[in-house]
C-alpha cells in the first residue's frame, strides 16, 4: 500500500533523480517552457514551485538555498532579477502543465511545463519566427518572379527566302 507516499521515483536512483530535477528546474527558468514527459513535468512542478517561493524572500539565505539546486549563476540572477518581480504578487501556482499526447517512439505521454506569466513572451517569439518565415517566402517568390522577368521572350522572325527578299526591294 502506498498510503501517504509522496513523489515519483521515475525509475532512477536518488542522486540521479536529484540531478534530473535540478536540470529540469534550470532549463525551465532559463527557457520559460520545456517539453518533457508528463510524470517528469508533474514532479518538477512540485520541485520548482517551492524554489520560486523561497526566491520571493530575496535575501542571502534564500539565494544560497536556490543555488544549492540551480548551479547556473546566470539563471539564478535571472530568477531574482526578472522572474520574481514579474510573478512576485502571485500566491503560488507559478507553473502550468499542458498535455500534448504520446511520443511516437515509446508512446510516453508528453507535456509542456511552462511558467504561467511568460506565456506572452513565448507567443511573441513564435510570432517573430512566423514573420521571418513569411518574409523569406515572399523574398523567394520575388526572386522567382524577377528571374522570369529577366528571361526575355525571343522575337520570332520568319525566314524569307532570298528570292522573295530581292522581289520586295
Amino acid at each position: 500500500m502506498r498510503h501517504r507516499v509522496k513523489g515519483r521515483k521515475l525509475n532512477r536512483t536518488a542522486s540521479h533523480r536529484k540531478a534530473l530535477m535540478g536540470a529540469l528546474a534550470t532549463s525551465l527558468l532559463k527557457h520559460k517552457r520545456i517539453r518533457t514527459t508528463t510524470a517528469k513535468a508533474k514532479e518538477a512542478r512540485s520541485f520548482i514551485e517551492p524554489l520560486i517561493t523561497k526566491a520571493k524572500k530575496d535575501d542571502l539565505h534564500s539565494k544560497r538555498q536556490v543555488m544549492k539546486v540551480i548551479h547556473d549563476k546566470e539563471v539564478v540572477k535571472e530568477l531574482f532579477s526578472e522572474i520574481i518581480p514579474k510573478i512576485g504578487d502571485r500566491p503560488g501556482g507559478y507553473t502550468r502543465v499542458i498535455k500534448l499526447g504520446n511520443r511516437i517512439g515509446d508512446a510516453a505521454s508528453m507535456s509542456i511545463l511552462e511558467l504561467v506569466d511568460y506565456n506572452d513572451v513565448i507567443n511573441k517569439k513564435a510570432e517573430e519566427k512566423k514573420e521571418k518565415r513569411e518574409e523569406k517566402r515572399k523574398a523567394k517568390a520575388g526572386k522567382e518572379e524577377k528571374e522570369k522577368e529577366e528571361v526575355e521572350e525571343a522575337k520570332v522572325v520568319e525566314e524569307i527566302p532570298k528570292e522573295e527578299e530581292k522581289n520586295k526591294e
